[in-house]
């Protein structure tokens, strides 16, 4: 019985999924919003329909490792090597302010434990700019100075916030001795590093003589699974080792096959259920009592990320008007924000009534973003139509895309 009744509530899934992912495309918001928005509508909040289970937290945690195995593939090593001090100042602004103010208001707000206002400080460092990237798209503003400042700023950022998420998985995980934490973390890495370098010749020099074109994306798929099991026995979040499989095939020449076939499977079968998930284990009447503390994080949320990466680009030169700019485009979260909070809440780290807030963060902050960018922007002079064609052949810059735009790809919309 139990095997029929999770076919059903897969079918739901997809059907309410698809409905608010639809509206919100509509809306010009990203799929995952709606997404998020049809679990809080089947969940405990409002239909109450049927609650996750061993199954769905399954293909649930698929998703994010398939979704941060993404993130890696889509990651343009060199334009991480070569991003500007610039960028880097901006990034440690975006994440310190928000991470320090997190902190230092969830103490305000009673919480006391230094794991749990850690946590809240961390999922505050996340930025997702797909959606600044559509509005700057729209304004003609992408390939602007302080466009510019905020991708190299973006790639620079996720970085950050893996190693602090890994650091910090480690120290709540495992012992508390943080030494013993930084060398789990060191000697995965370095063996990670000198592993990737090899498997990365090896395929880049034999994969056409071994027709590697027809198994890479399996290839691939293995790798993001092995690393992810690794990261896991060496107390650092799976999601780490899946983003560190695709950066080591992000430079291969079939960086796009794997990331066009795994998207297909991903987005249309197992990130679904992942953000859905998000939505129903959100408890919306619990938000009454936590509701100060919700606008405290949101004005966290936003402040943090303006006056950090707002004052790392006003260090390197911006002027006031284009920091406030940059530090706008920071504010959205997304994905990884949802991941950070989601391995807080299944770890015990924080409890679902903070849980709940945090989502409510990620979904206002995504909200807000393109109004506040197009504000900022206003009475700016375009850049030119040709400065914003991104060439095809090179994928652009395809790690910060709306993986709604993938979506759209994939089934046609």
């Amino acid at each position: 019985m139990e095997g029929k009744e999770i076919l059903l509530q897969l079918a739901l899934i997809y059907i309410f999924a698809r409905i608010g992912g639809y509206i919100s495309q509509k809306l010009r918001q990203p799929v995952v919003l709606g997404e998020m928005l049809a679990g809080i509508v089947i969940g405990p909040s409002v239909l109450n329909l049927f609650s996750m289970n061993e199954t769905l937290h399954v293909f649930s945690e698929l998703g994010v490792i398939l979704l941060m195995f993404i993130a890696g593939l889509e990651t343009d090593v060199s334009e991480l090597k070569s991003s500007s001090k610039a960028s880097a100042v901006i990034a440690f602004g975006g994440v310190f302010a928000p991470f320090a103010l997190g902190y230092f208001v969830s103490n305000m707000f009673g919480i006391q434990k230094p794991s749990e206002a850690a946590f809240i400080g961390l999922i505050l460092t996340a930025t997702s700019v797909s959606i600044t990237v559509q509005t700057l798209r729209e304004l003609r503003q992408l390939r602007s100075k302080q466009g510019i400042g905020i991708l190299g700023a973006a790639v620079i950022d996720d970085i950050v916030g893996i190693i602090m998420l890994a650091l910090l998985m480690g120290m709540v995980t495992g012992t508390n001795n943080i030494f013993l934490t930084v060398e789990h973390m060191l000697i995965y890495f370095v063996v990670v590093a000198v592993f990737g370098f090899i498997f990365h010749k090896l395929v880049n020099r034999y994969g056409y003589t071994l027709n590697l074109s027809r198994s890479i994306t399996l290839i691939g798929l293995i790798l993001c699974l092995i690393l992810s099991y690794y990261a896991e026995k060496a107390e650092i979040a799976a999601i780490t080792g899946a983003y560190l499989a695709g950066l080591i095939l992000s430079s291969t020449s079939y960086r796009a096959k794997i990331a066009g076939n795994i998207e297909v499977a991903a987005y249309l079968i197992f990130t679904p259920i992942f953000f859905v998930g998000i939505g129903m284990s959100t408890e919306i009447h619990s938000m009454g009592s936590t509701l100060a503390f919700a606008l405290a994080m949101l004005a966290v949320a936003i402040i943090g990320k303006i006056a950090g990466s707002g004052a790392g680009a006003k260090i390197m030169g911006f002027t006031t008007k284009q920091s406030l700019q940059i530090g706008i485009g920071m504010v959205s979260r997304g994905e990884v924000a949802l991941i950070v909070t989601n391995i807080g809440l299944k770890q015990g780290i924080i409890k679902s009534d903070l849980f709940t807030v945090m989502v409510f963060v990620v979904v206002l902050t995504t909200l807000i973003t393109p109004s506040m960018l197009k504000w900022s922007f206003k009475g700016e002079k375009p850049v030119d139509d040709a400065d914003l064609e991104i060439e095809e052949e090179n994928g652009g810059p395809k790690q910060h895309n709306s993986h709604m735009d993938e979506v759209a790809k994939a089934v046609n919309v």
